[in-house]
């Protein structure tokens, strides 16, 4: 950037200022809030949710499915990294990372799922403690062939519903160390595919055999300062279009009984249903929310998220009911047919723009105005924040992280997909 695009930068930030200041935001405050909020980068966006295991038998399945062969995918643990490292480089602030189990480091060496142990992860945990990062952590319950049935803690083949519970209890294992390594709490996501492709008769039992599994796989108690455990539901998936065990209300029933965290991902919902009613109704009855940040399009397709009104919502209504301390905000989406890396950096900017954008706004004086009654005051101030000059805001935060202001980004990410990504066979 040169001298004249950053005195730019810096004028049209201290007219937003006094634009901001008029109507009681101080937009300083703003930013170093933001400054403490991370995004949880999906690993699996950069290989195609491919992983590394070296099993001949490895399948895919599940209802993941990333579409597209743009070239330059990740094919070690080695090139994930280097990208990821690219991404980072051009999302402004401090970030952490979201792995599978299938990301394991094993030398090339079969290892099945339930007995991986921390040390497959070292090459990550160093990884990340070289950039003072944290890590979270997911069990893979997908591309396996003990998934085939389309059942795996709900299965009511004994020998399969034990499989995947050695392989939860490894995880939690896992994830209980990268935290304590990492000195900062890994949140273990749990999600599972089980569901019925029709409509089933009996949709109680499956769900007893689900809850009985995580009865088992919670059993022993962790060190709550270094690992969070949250369990994600789903509304449908691909082979499991008419019942989904796994659903909003068992979960939500099961995280209130037994203290766990609650994963929202946006994605997983009706298509008229969004993510940002939910947040208010939830907080008063789980400690902590954990988002996956994705985009449907027609139905979990996992499109890369973008700047539009349900994602500047979600992040409004975590604004305004003061929920920041208790949600944790993550990406879930896997694009093949876009560069990969862009992909995250694309994603992971909206979601810091949504939230800046609602940070940006004269909450207390909009709450004032809602309860005195004066709905003609609150629709229009809410109207013209929607022209406020959140643009020079957001391109002074990129310039003060040291990260490409606006689309320069797009120019240093098409060279390195011409230097590394495209040399890749």
């Amino acid at each position: 950037m040169t001298r004249t695009d950053k005195d730019r930068v810096e004028k049209a930030y201290l007219l937003a200022n006094e634009a901001y200041h008029k109507i009681g935001v101080d937009v300083a405050s703003s930013e170093r809030i933001l400054e403490t909020i991370p995004i949880s980068i999906q690993c699996w966006q950069g290989d195609d949710v491919v992983g590394f295991e070296a099993k001949k038998d490895a399948t895919f399945g599940g209802g993941i499915q990333a579409t597209g062969n743009y070239p330059g995918r990740a094919r070690t643990p080695e090139e994930l990294r280097a990208d990821l490292d690219k991404a980072l480089s051009l999302i402004p602030g401090k970030h952490r990372l979201n792995l599978h189990a299938i990301y394991a480091e094993t030398k090339g060496k079969p290892v099945e799922r339930d007995k991986l142990k921390p040390e497959h992860f070292q090459g990550w945990i160093d990884w990340a403690k070289a950039r003072g990062m944290g890590l979270d952590f997911n069990p893979t319950f997908f591309a396996h062939p003990m998934a085939d049935s389309g059942f795996t803690l709900s299965s009511n083949d004994e020998k399969v519903r034990r499989f995947w519970i050695r392989h939860a209890i490894a995880c939690r294992k896992i994830a209980e160390h990268m935290g304590k390594s990492l000195e900062s709490p890994c949140i273990m996501n749990i999600w599972i595919p089980d569901g019925f492709k029709d409509i089933p008769v009996g949709r109680l039992a499956p769900r007893q055999r689900l809850k009985a599994s995580l009865d088992e796989i919670f059993k022993e108690k962790m060190d709550k300062d270094h690992i969070k455990e949250s369990l994600e539901s789903k509304l449908f998936g691909i082979g499991s279009e008419s019942c989904v065990i796994g659903s909003h209300e068992f979960y939500l029933g099961y995280a209130v009984a037994n203290g766990k965290m609650l994963c929202f991902d946006t994605g997983h919902f009706h298509p008229t249903e969004v993510v940002s009613d939910k947040i208010s109704s939830t907080v008063e009855f789980v400690d902590e929310i954990l988002l996956h940040i994705s985009r449907p399009v027609r139905w979990d397709s996992d499109h890369i998220v973008i700047f539009d009104d349900e994602l500047r919502t979600l992040c409004l209504e975590i604004v305004r009911g003061a929920s920041l301390h208790c949600i944790h905000f993550g990406m879930d989406f896997f694009d093949a047919s876009v560069n990969r890396v862009a992909a995250w950096v694309i994603g992971a900017r909206n979601i810091l723009k949504a939230l800046l954008f609602a940070l940006l706004e004269p909450t207390d004086w909009l709450m004032a105005l809602e309860n005195e009654g004066d709905y003609t005051s609150r629709l229009a101030i809410l109207e013209e924040l929607k022209t406020m000059p959140f643009e020079a805001v957001w391109d002074h935060y990129c310039l003060e992280h040291k990260v490409p202001v606006g689309i320069d980004w797009l120019d240093e990410l098409k060279e390195y997909e011409k230097e590394v990504q495209r040399k890749r066979r």
